[in-house]
């Protein structure tokens, strides 16, 4: 059970592949995996169930390659995902946390396939969730896919961790007059063409008035933060 200090009882959190790269860039880096699990199994101990999705893209990334058909770009992708998922899956259970990795494609000598109900029975005995292979179909993203289980896993909050702390009122990179903002409507997000997910992705949180929380992983203590209700990064919701 969740303590009383925080906010959110169960998470999805959304993270990208190159938060296993590192500095290499590309690959997986066994120190930033390390200092992945670290900051997840820290916010696992407040007693948050925690679910994760973790992207492919220190792997791959489907767009880039146009002279491949989409589908089948796609689904290297998703492999490359599956690899993030069992490099994070072994640094977190090296810290002593009981772990599953659920994948969309089956592949049951690695993973187990993704079944909702059993996803849900792992988060209720203590176990991190890791959801690999995306939602298991091309032309969708690993945001789609963090949205969509979310949802199905009855998540409290989708939380996106992002190289920046949050949503800007532009391109900080590109402006150095942009602002971050603190909290946002959806709607609010959509007039001002703010990129928070994709927009499958976005429209399924705003049609079932799931809570983005866009932040900075690699901040101190940025994701025991988040679930403990402080201001940190920026908040999406109705």
């Amino acid at each position: 059970m969740a303590t009383p200090s925080v906010k959110y009882r169960r998470v999805l959190l959304k993270i990208g592949g190159e938060s296993l790269a590192g500095s290499r860039g590309a690959g997986i880096d066994p120190d930033a995996a390390r200092a992945l699990a670290a900051r997840v199994v820290e916010a696992h101990g407040l007693g948050v169930e925690l679910a994760v999705v973790v992207g492919g893209g220190n792997f791959w990334r489907g767009g880039e390659h146009t002279d491949m058909n989409r589908a089948t770009a796609d689904y290297i992708g998703m492999l490359g995902t599956v690899m993030n998922a069992l490099a994070l899956q072994e640094a977190i259970e090296r810290l002593d946390v009981p772990t599953r990795v659920q994948t969309a494609i089956e592949m049951r000598a690695v993973a187990e396939p993704y079944i909702r109900r059993k996803a849900v029975a792992h988060l209720r005995d203590g176990r991190i969730v890791i959801f690999a292979a995306g939602s298991g179909n091309p032309y969708f993203t690993t945001d789609t896919a963090g949205a969509l289980r979310a949802m199905e896993i009855g998540a409290d909050a989708l939380l996106k961790a992002t190289k920046v702390d949050g949503a800007y009122t532009d391109d900080p990179m590109i402006d150095p007059n942009a602002t971050r903002i603190d909290r946002i409507t959806y709607l609010q997000a959509l007039n001002r063409g703010l990129k928070i997910l994709d927009a499958t992705a976005f429209s399924l949180c705003m049609d079932n008035n799931l809570p983005i929380i866009v932040f900075r992983l690699e901040d101190h203590e940025s994701l025991v933060r988040v679930l403990q209700g402080d201001r940190v990064g920026t908040l999406v919701a109705a």
